[in-house]
């Protein structure tokens, strides 16, 4: 069997065993999630974490199961809790292997006992199975799995005075109502007990050290519980917010074998064959998902906590859906995100998955555009673009004349805005930690590239794209001698205003200009585009993506570690963002000319990721890393566009594969 494996050697104790994490998406936004000893961390962890339709959010039913065999007196306990200065029990102690591949599978050992146990979501649907092989060498013993559930959103936690459950029980499961109004169903071939009690105080180690809520209690309604014959004999429970009363172990497996089906036939449509690729063509599949209130697709911008974001999504969308060839979903989420333009801003973000949009950023539209012209490079589909074209018109229309959030054209040709609305957005309080109020050196790259965009497919439907043009020359006039930093041989980052109206020139070193370099079209010499390169590669590259923030700068934080606040104030003054890579090595390429030693250059600095696919989100790519030795992921475990830009880079500049 291929994929990810790890053996005892890394889950030896407790905490080693909780710094790697899984996760499987259902196609909805919700997952199961743990460590891959089973201990929760997070308030994000669950083997349910349900995406319902109405109310909109994530909710976490299903807590985990805690599975243990008796024989005479000797009861083996597979579970791993953290409870206030204890952990019991230590089910990792008889664990000897975890293997992703491309589900979850652990394998528990103990005494004349061997268990297998496979974690799967059914695709579309808010249900979660678990499959169990047991082979007993020794007569006599007893399975019980005792199922441990909650009914709240995922970002909380909840105390048992807080909520109750009713249950109605049968021989193979049981259906539960919360208080707080959700109703799910266990299901199983064992024979199910109602035995209803609290299980208290529950510790979750991550949100101890984030400074977060991390102590709750989850409710136990019962237990299913069957003999072990000498032999193999196979269990499944299932959860769900649908009816699954009637499920058999037989369906169960069916389903397993469909949701491989499923996986093996994404790698089949991508006509890739490479193996890194396919690695990252499995880590992109989660981050697709069906809006549970409205059925439109859309991407999930990180797990476990992100909803859907615009600026996220357009910057993802080419390694997420058109590398992988699922066209009809990058239609289908251009269109929904067209749908939702307003005054030329596509929605910076849908807060709760399903909510309601807001609309604070300056790039997203420029990013949509951009996006536009991948797509119609890689599909050419001509009916799409005329739909979609008076999206791309408001956008650069709105932009030119001016638009909500301070938007809008100076007389210089280049783009203005207020503050906290590019992606260096982190805030605390009304403290912006990366003010950049006025003119972006990014936005601005941006905004030239999505001019010539336009131009370029306007012109193919037959569209007067004069006034383009004339705006475009206008950007490409100014944008040099605006930004240029002579002394640092690079872009200023920011040109803004103080409080006297007088003009200030940022040149703090931030990766915002490579892009200047990177996008389809760019307007410096092949001399300062180099030059550029030169200075990030010198300040700012690391193994695992592009620092935010030069470390000789006085703002510069090397670890984003602590509470919110600390967390917040590295999060853009240094952190590194694996995302960025993307765009460095598309501009390293091309200014080396895409000579042979380039494309190895960037081969081996792609290919390094490997050993980041096992190291904390297991088998996807982490939202940021610390700047300093040695990189320690952090953030979400799994990021829509850290995985897309890998994924992206690797197969259309290394592997040369491209419309």
């Amino acid at each position: 069997m291929s994929g990810i494996r790890f053996g005892a050697d890394s889950f030896s104790t407790y905490h080693d065993g909780i710094k790697k994490e899984w996760i499987v998406g259902n196609g909805l936004g919700g997952y199961a999630s743990s460590t891959i000893i089973g201990a929760g961390t997070r308030t994000y962890h669950g083997l349910l974490v349900a995406a319902p339709e109405n109310p909109p959010g994530r909710f976490v039913l299903l807590s985990s199961l805690d599975e243990e065999i008796s024989v005479n007196e000797e009861v083996y306990r597979l579970a791993s809790h953290k409870y206030p200065d204890t952990v019991f029990p230590e089910g990792f102690n008889y664990l000897s292997k975890f293997i992703l591949a491309p589900f979850p599978l652990w394998v528990y050992q103990p005494d004349a006992f061997t268990v297998k146990k496979k974690v799967f979501t059914i695709h579309d649907s808010n249900t979660t199975c678990i499959l169990y092989d047991i082979r007993s060498r020794r007569e006599g013993a007893l399975l019980k799995i005792f199922p441990l559930v909650n009914s709240r959103n995922f970002h909380y936690t909840v105390r048992s005075g807080e909520l109750s459950f009713s249950q109605k029980a049968s021989p193979s499961g049981v259906e539960l109502e919360s208080s707080n109004g959700f109703t799910f169903s266990l299901s199983s071939n064992l024979q199910y007990h109602s035995d209803p009690k609290w299980y208290y105080n529950f510790e979750y180690d991550t949100e101890k050290q984030r400074e977060l809520n991390f102590q709750e209690d989850n409710f136990n309604p019962g237990y299913f519980e069957s003999e072990l014959k000498i032999g193999t004999s196979h269990f499944f429970i299932a959860a769900s917010t649908e009816d699954i009363s009637s499920l058999t172990l037989e369906q169960v497996e069916e389903f397993y074998t469909r949701e491989v089906y499923r996986q093996n036939l994404l790698a089949f449509n991508s006509r890739l064959t490479e193996p890194f690729a396919l690695k990252l063509l499995r880590a992109a599949d989660p981050f697709i998902v069906k809006n549970p209130s409205s059925g439109e697709s859309t991407v999930i911008a990180g797990y476990h906590w992100f909803s859907d974001w615009g600026r996220d999504t357009m910057i993802s969308i080419p390694g997420l859906l058109l590398i992988p060839r699922r066209f009809e979903e990058a239609k289908s989420i251009l269109k929904n995100f067209s749908r939702h333009c307003k005054k030329g801003l596509i929605p910076n973000a849908f807060l709760a998955l399903g909510g309601e949009p807001i609309y604070n950023t300056v790039d997203a539209s420029l990013w949509f555009i951009h996006t536009v012209g991948r797509y119609f490079a890689y599909t050419k589909d001509f009916l799409f673009l005329s739909d979609i074209w008076d999206t791309v018109d408001s956008i650069i229309d709105n932009y030119r004349k001016g638009t909500d959030f301070e938007i809008g054209m100076d007389s210089d040709y280049l783009i203005r805005q207020g503050p906290q609305l590019t992606w260096m957005d982190a805030k605390i309080g009304d403290w912006a930690i990366t003010p950049r109020a006025g003119k972006a050196c990014e936005i601005n790259a941006l905004w030239y590239n999505a001019l010539k965009t336009a131009s370029n497919l306007g012109t193919l439907l037959g569209k007067n794209v004069s006034s383009y043009e004339t705006l475009a020359a206008g950007v490409a006039s100014n944008f040099e001698n605006a930004f240029w930093n002579p002394e640092t041989n690079c872009l200023f980052d920011l040109i803004s205003q103080d409080d006297a109206g007088r003009q200030v020139k940022d040149p703090a070193i931030r990766p915002n200009q490579i892009f200047a370099v990177a996008l389809p079209y760019t307007m410096l010499s092949p001399e300062k585009e180099k030059s550029i390169v030169d200075r990030v590669e010198k300040d700012l590259l690391t193994p695992f993506g592009l620092r935010t923030l030069s470390r000789d700068h006085p703002l510069y934080k090397g670890q984003c570690r602590g509470d919110p606040a600390s967390r917040d104030a590295a999060y853009h003054n240094g952190t590194v963002w694996p995302w960025l890579l993307g765009a460095y090595v598309k501009a390293y390429r091309k200014v080396h000319n895409y000579s042979k030693e380039s494309l190895e250059d960037m081969r081996a600095l792609l290919q390094g990721f490997d050993i980041h696919l096992e190291t904390a989100g297991i088998g996807t790519i982490s939202e940021i890393l610390d700047g300093d030795y040695p990189y320690t992921p952090g953030g979400c475990i799994a990021q829509a566009w850290s995985v897309a830009e890998i994924f992206r880079a690797y197969v259309e500049d290394v592997l040369g594969i491209k419309p």
